[in-house]
């Protein structure tokens, strides 16, 4: 555990520690090896990468109680990449994994030094939602035909819902595979949906074992997981092949955004709720170890655990002592009986992984924001197609740059306001948000709501001189409502200057109200500060106002001068 949780760990934990780790236990067995499976991996690799990384994070973690493994979200990726370089051959998959995973644990320390964590707000909400929902779809169609006893060669979501289909009407369905896999997807929904306390996958686990047992279900065709290999994992440097580096390491670093988003999202919520701090970046340093340890002992690429971390919880754990006798609990199981699991069926553990992948799809969420924000319905729809379309990996990037894409379309076209005096209200306000708001004649109060850079200065200046143009009356002055403008770029600091050219040819004065200080300072620097004026730079728009009428000599009542109305008799 890490110094801190040696320091501060309370003897009254103990019992609980043993207890919710022996319960973990249970989860952390056939979990990992379904997930290694449905990484393409032999399903051994999948205890590997839950050993080690446990150690590993017990040791440098700052979260007590978060419980890190091989993870639904990145077997898809883990098996996109080590797949088209060759990763067919058991052999070369575990040395390609392996490396794919000391990658991405040096990607995530670095980022971890450099205190780099914020880059997993790249990913919006509604985008994380549809990378998500896109890489269940890909890990249910990939798992269909173990479920059903046989395989395919295709790769993709396409290619598999074709073979798989093939496969379906060739009659290659084994009946007894198909019966086994059912039973755990529907053990284990039932179990999570009515009976939590109960670990529906053990549960699933021990009828699988129990069905091959009592029917003989080896013999009817049905794969099994056979002997698993005795002692624990040693410690090897992968070997691969120079030319696959490029692609391992473009993998690495969507496994590290998704495994770093989901880390760090989880950690900060469980310190919410226990009450406790972490450091993010001591987070992602622990994450990144934990990766590299995975990777030199013959595991894979890892994350933080959104299903066993709540089942360490509610069994007790206080700290990461709980993790460690899983750990140490499963290193016992390939010491000392790795023929224990020899009977549970591979269609059992596609079911495992089906089920966990169905965990990932929100469909409440999907259906909030159809409900509330169209655009970011299309958003979800358009992230979900990339992964399951372009790829896993490729989809990853693809949602990088819609949320991307989606911040600069917002901030491209932003809302915009001529602003008007409301008897009723305090301030000023949009007039097409309150039509009874008077305009003081001569004076033009607009409000940009965004920054000000490249892609919206010319937006920014056609909607001024629209303006302009089109008042009732002559306009004298446009005071820039600037409160929501956070920063100015060079190019938009030459868009305004031209703007202050063509409006002072007018005869029309151009001031800011409520402009930031940081702003300000970089007005200065561009030279615009004292191109507009000093005095043309309002505190707020009130005295903006002030200013305009005094320069003018405008005659007109603010609304604070304005008597306040006489009260009903």
């Amino acid at each position: 555990m890490g110094l801190r949780t040696l320091r501060e760990y309370q003897r009254s934990w103990l019992a609980s520690d043993l207890m919710a780790g022996l319960v973990l236990t249970a989860l952390l067995v056939p979990v990992g090896m379904g997930y290694a499976q449905a990484a393409g991996l032999p399903p051994i690799t999948g205890l590997y990468a839950t050993i080690v990384p446990l150690v590993a994070y017990a040791a440098f973690g700052p979260s007590r109680v978060m419980v890190l493994g091989p993870d639904s979200s990145l077997a898809a990726v883990i098996a996109a990449v080590i797949l088209p370089l060759g990763g067919d051959d058991p052999e070369t998959a575990v040395a390609l994994a392996g490396a794919l995973a000391v990658l991405t644990g040096l990607v995530i320390l670095v980022a971890g030094v450099a205190r780099l964590g914020f880059v997993t707000e790249l990913l919006s909400r509604p985008v994380q939602l549809g990378y998500l929902c896109g890489i269940a779809v890909t890990i249910l169609v990939g798992q269909l035909p173990r479920l059903c006893g046989f395989s395919i060669e295709g790769r993709g979501l396409l290619t598999e819902i074709r073979d798989f289909a093939r496969g379906v009407a060739d009659g290659q369905v084994n009946r007894a595979a198909l019966a086994v896999g059912v039973t755990g997807i529907v053990v284990v929904l039932l179990l999570r949906r009515f009976w939590r306390a109960v670990l529906g996958v053990m549960v699933a686990v021990l009828i699988g074992i129990a069905a091959v047992a009592v029917f003989d279900l080896d013999e009817a065709g049905v794969e099994v997981l056979g002997v698993l290999p005795k002692g624990l994992p040693g410690f090897a440097l992968p070997a691969v092949d120079l030319a696959d580096l490029g692609a391992l390491f473009s993998g690495a670093l969507g496994i590290a955004l998704v495994a770093v988003a989901d880390t760090t999202v989880l950690s900060q919520s469980l310190a919410a709720q226990r009450g406790e701090t972490v450091d993010p970046n001591q987070e992602l340093r622990a994450l990144g170890a934990a990766n590299l340890a995975a990777g030199l002992f013959q595991g894979f690429a890892i994350s933080s655990s959104a299903s066993r971390t709540p089942v360490a919880v509610a069994a007790g754990a206080r700290s990461q002592l709980t993790p460690l006798v899983g750990a140490v609990a499963i290193a016992v199981l390939l010491v000392a009986a790795p023929g224990a699991l020899k009977d549970l069926p591979l269609p059992m553990l596609a079911a495992i992984v089906i089920t966990a992948a169905i965990g990932l799809i929100d469909v409440a969420g999907v259906r909030r924001l159809y409900r509330v924000r169209r655009s970011e319905f299309v958003l979800w729809l358009a992230a979900f197609g990339g992964v399951a379309l372009l790829g896993v990996l490729v989809g990853i990037f693809v949602a990088i740059l819609l949320s991307l894409g989606d911040f600069v379309r917002r901030a491209w076209r932003p809302h915009d306001a001529v602003l008007g005096r409301e008897d009723a209200l305090k301030g000023y306000h949009d007039i097409d948000r309150h039509p009874s708001a008077r305009l003081i004649p001569g004076l033009l109060l607009y409000r940009f709501d965004a920054p000000l850079f490249f892609a919206n200065a010319g937006y920014f200046r056609r909607r001024v001189r629209d303006l302009v143009t089109e008042a009732t009356h002559p306009v004298r002055w446009v005071v820039v409502a600037a409160e929501p403008i956070t920063g100015i770029d060079t190019s938009a600091a030459e868009t305004i200057h031209e703007l202050l050219e063509e409006l002072r040819q007018e005869q029309v004065t151009l001031a800011f109200a409520e402009l930031k200080g940081p702003v300000k300072d970089r007005l200065r620097r561009y030279g615009l500060y004292d191109a507009v004026g000093p005095d043309r730079f309002f505190p707020t728009i009130g005295t903006a106002v002030d200013g305009y009428v005094e320069a003018t000599g405008t005659t007109g009542v603010d609304w604070e001068e304005r008597p306040a109305p006489t009260p009903p008799a």
